[in-house]
């Protein structure tokens, strides 16, 4: 009902940028918050940072001053721009969408399949 597709992952120096991109698609009849999680190997997946319907962001602590979310509402689109990369920032990187399909739907999370980020020199 509910697709999301992540996009612009990829390999990174260390102190470089990555722009990440998940369009939302399919049947939606409304989008609450959404988010960025990463899950590094050996790792529980764990949030990175939140944008809700109204714009309100939160960011893990790890990530506070170096990365931002932001989101297209027009386009169903959420970003996240990442700067000052470190290496363990490496992770496969999820979007996930508390979303509505249809009027009648209860709301459910949606997540995509996942963006590789590596952080190495």
């Amino acid at each position: 009902q509910v697709q999301l597709v992540e996009s612009g992952g990829g390999l990174v120096q260390p102190g470089g940028s990555l722009r990440l991109s998940c369009l939302a698609s399919g049947t939606i009849f409304s989008i609450n918050a959404m988010a960025w999680y990463r899950q590094a190997p050996g790792k529980q997946r764990e949030l990175v940072a939140i944008i809700t319907g109204g714009g309100s962001t939160e960011y893990a602590d790890s990530v506070w001053g170096r990365f931002t979310i932001s989101r297209d509402i027009a386009t169903n689109t959420v970003y996240l721009q990442m700067n000052s990369l470190k290496p363990e920032d490496t992770a496969v990187y999820y979007c996930q969408a508390g979303a509505r399909a249809t009027m009648r739907s209860r709301q459910l999370d949606y997540w995509g399949q996942g963006t590789q980020v590596t952080v190495s020199s």
